[in-house]
């Protein structure tokens, strides 16, 4: 293990978070908020004091491997959530620290599940915080490291940006990995401040723009009020229902379209199944309530389609108590929780890719077992998919159903309602945020104990990172020094 390469990029990671908090704490000295702005003062102090001096001394072996790239992209997250919690601990806006952990990694994952019953009393400076949080963290922090570091140039940096990356198989979409990272932060950063622009033309305030974009961008779902969307008009929720969806589609489409490839994107198999599954859910939530908005259609198909977006793309904000909702909606809802974005998105979920692929395993199991002499692959987008990716998806499966069980198991502790202790975790693990009962859309997970709050902490983190990162931390083989 080169643990000096290691110390590096975790100093730089916590510095480029030090710095992010720059405009929070503007905010909060603009609005005369004085704890919040000593709380993120002393944060920015006491991270640069300890992380700057690990910058001056620059690992003389430069060489990664994969167990590098995971351990530091496990370790940089639990730090980030960790440091990003204490501002809004020390101002007392969260005054217990594992509430703080829990709504900062929150954040982060770009999950949206939130403990704070209302913000009608929150300094100004640490909403944006909060809301900033999901930005920072849909792209990721490890990647705009990636985007400004030259030493990123090497190839050996791909192994971060593999582990930070969601989806089964991470590829750079040009020979070098710090290309790669500016590419996709160029076009993160560009469809924010078109989402942004956008929605000030409709009348937001700049301040709720901002962060609803963020939020938006990041797919995680923080509210910028108490009201949250119901403040907005039909024209912002719609645009708010594009971006969503935007947001859930693989950048590499984006790529692909500034290169004009666009005989690669026809072929593309996931981006047809993640409108399709949108589509589908809108075809069935609409009918279904269209009685409970006074038999408007308009209005019906605005909810089915904003909720819909927003569950499919992890984002977790919510327009409508659809807690009420009929038992069919609230099915489907839950599979789209599960079903999650495109890999290479901002979304969360088991990705719609490793799903489709799932399937044709499937498909071709069962062919086999009447032929079985028949030499079967599977395919996607026209290409023979490897079988170490097969693989893989096929452990991932396995590792998510037991992690997702043994959360519930320990979540049921709490004295939950089934209902409520089965979506708390499938939101958390999956990076949603509202799910039914006890945490639905007009409810927080304030009171859960802080044993539960710790666990689905955990199962954030686990599912932002697709499991692997995490679980590398727990294997004692991996901590070894490398002689390389």
């Amino acid at each position: 293990m080169n643990y000096r390469m290691i110390l590096y990029y975790l100093a730089a990671t916590m510095l480029v978070v030090a710095v992010f908090m720059l405009p929070a704490l503007l905010i909060s000295f603009i609005f005369h908020e004085t704890s919040a702005v000593i709380a993120f003062s002393v944060t920015i102090a006491a991270v640069t004091v300890i992380c700057l001096p690990f910058l001056f001394r620059k690992p003389k072996k430069t060489v990664m491997r994969a167990r590098e790239g995971y351990i530091i992209t496990a370790i940089a997250w639990i730090l980030v959530s960790l440091i990003g919690a204490v501002p809004l601990w020390m101002s007392k806006t969260i005054p217990n620290y594992i509430d703080a952990l829990f709504e900062t990694a929150s954040g982060f994952t770009t999950t949206g599940a939130s403990i704070m019953p209302t913000l009608d009393f929150a300094p100004k400076g640490m909403i944006y915080w909060r809301s900033f949080t999901h930005w920072l963290g849909g792209m990721g922090v490890l990647v705009f490291l990636l985007a400004l570091t030259p030493s990123s140039s090497s190839g050996d940096s791909v192994f971060i940006m593999r582990a930070e990356s969601p989806g089964p198989q991470v590829s750079k979409l040009v020979p070098k990995t710090r290309q790669s990272a500016q590419i996709l932060y160029k076009i993160y950063v560009g469809m924010t401040i078109l989402q942004i622009v956008l929605l000030l033309l409709g009348g937001m305030p700049f301040l709720d723009a901002l962060e609803i974009s963020f939020a938006t961008a990041g797919t995680g779902g923080f509210s910028c009020n108490s009201a949250g969307m119901a403040l907005y008009t039909p024209y912002m929720l719609w645009v708010i229902t594009i971006f969503m969806i935007l947001f859930g589609v693989n950048f590499g489409i984006y790529y692909l379209l500034i290169m004009r490839s666009f005989k690669k994107i026809k072929s593309n198999e996931e981006i047809r199944y993640y409108f399709l599954a949108i589509l589908a859910a809108i075809a069935i939530i609409t009918p279904k309530i269209y009685s409970i908005y006074h038999h408007s259609f308009g209005d019906a198909l605005l909810q089915a389609s904003f909720q819909t977006a927003s569950i499919i793309s992890t984002t977790g904000f919510a327009s409508a108590d659809f807690n009420t909702w009929p038992t069919v909606c609230k099915m489907t809802l839950l599979l789209l929780m599960i079903l999650g974005g495109c890999a290479g998105s901002t979304g969360g979920g088991v990705k719609v890719s490793r799903t489709v692929i799932l399937f044709k395993c499937i498909r071709l199991s069962l062919r086999k077992l009447l032929h079985p002499n028949t030499v079967t692959k599977v395919h996607m987008d026209g290409d023979t998919v490897p079988d170490a990716t097969l693989h893989f998806i096929y452990i991932y499966f396995g590792a998510y159903s037991f992690i997702m069980l043994l959360s519930m198991l320990l979540i049921s502790l709490d004295h939950m309602s089934l209902e409520g202790t089965i979506t708390s975790v499938l939101t958390c693990l999956n990076n949603v945020g509202p799910g039914f009962a006890e945490v639905g859309p007009m409810s927080t997970y304030a009171s859960l104990t802080w044993f539960s709050k710790v666990v689905l902490t955990i199962d954030m983190l686990i599912g932002r990172l697709e499991i692997f990162p995490i679980l590398m931390l727990l294997m004692p083989a991996n901590w070894k020094r490398s002689r390389v």
